[in-house]
C-alpha cells in the first residue's frame, strides 16, 4: 500500500480525532467550544489523495465497456485536472474549478441514467480501492449527486 492509499483511507486519523473528543469530554471540558470538524477535503487526504482517486476513477471508466466509448475523443489529462479541481473545491479544499458548468459541458450528449449510474459505480469502485470510509464516501457522493440533473438528458 502506498502512502497515498494509506492516507486517503486512514481511519487512524479519524479514530484519533474521535478519541481526543472523548478524552476532552471525559475530562470535563464541556465549557470549551468544540473544535470544528475537519473538512471532507482534509478527511479524504487532500489534493494528493483526491488525485489518486481521480486517476483510478478514470482508469475504471476506461475499462468500463458500458461508457468508455463516450470518452474516445476526450482530452484525458484536462479531464483529470478538472475532476480533481471539482472534487477538491466541492469537498472544501483550496482548489477552484475553472471548467464549464455541467449543463453546458454535457448538452447534446444524450447522457442516460444508465450512463450516469455507470460513472457513479466507477467512482465508488475507485473510492473502495483506497478504502475511503463509508461516511466520507456518502458525503462526497451527496455533494456530486445533484449534478445529475445537469448531466442526464435521456431517462
Amino acid at each position: 500500500m502506498n502512502s497515498t492509499s494509506a492516507r486517503i483511507g486512514s481511519r487512524r486519523t479519524i479514530g484519533a480525532l474521535a478519541l481526543a473528543g472523548l478524552l476532552l469530554g471525559s475530562l470535563g471540558c464541556s465549557t470549551m467550544e468544540s473544535a470544528p470538524a475537519a473538512s471532507l477535503y482534509k478527511r479524504l487526504g487532500g489534493k494528493t489523495a483526491i488525485t489518486a482517486v481521480v486517476d483510478q476513477f478514470v482508469a475504471n471508466v476506461a475499462q468500463d465497456q458500458r461508457i468508455n466509448g463516450r470518452f474516445v475523443t476526450t482530452d484525458i489529462p484536462k479531464l483529470k485536472r478538472h475532476l480533481v479541481d471539482q472534487v477538491c473545491m466541492a469537498s472544501g479544499g483550496p482548489c477552484t474549478y475553472t471548467g464549464r458548468d455541467m449543463k453546458t459541458t454535457h448538452a447534446g450528449m444524450k447522457i442516460s441514467n444508465a450512463d450516469f449510474t455507470a460513472l457513479v459505480e466507477d467512482l465508488v469502485k475507485a473510492l473502495n480501492t483506497f478504502n475511503v470510509p463509508e461516511a466520507e464516501k456518502k458525503e462526497l457522493l451527496g455533494l456530486l449527486g445533484p449534478m445529475k440533473q445537469d448531466i442526464v438528458e435521456v431517462p
